[in-house]
């Protein structure tokens, strides 16, 4: 889907109400607004939650909690202390 907005006075830019409704963007949301490579990217909150989750969820090997390895640090240094 595309769609040309204009941008008016203090640089908005209307989201049109099909890419809202698709969305599930409502009046008072937040959205994470980024740059990258010479465009925005508009993502819900929600979106980029589970963007940061599934990045994060690559770099942790499977069986790994990152919780227990934390406490298991924690109590390392609290043993040296």
């Amino acid at each position: 889907m595309r769609h040309v907005s204009r941008v008016s006075a203090g640089g908005r830019v209307v989201i049109p109400a099909e890419f809202r409704k698709a969305l599930g963007i409502k009046t008072g949301d937040e959205v994470l607004v980024e740059m990258e490579d010479g465009a925005l990217k508009l993502m819900t909150t929600e979106a980029a939650r589970k963007w940061a989750q599934d990045l994060v969820c690559r770099l942790v090997p499977p069986g790994v909690s990152l919780a227990d390895e934390l406490i298991r640090e924690r109590r390392e240094e609290a043993a040296r202390e």
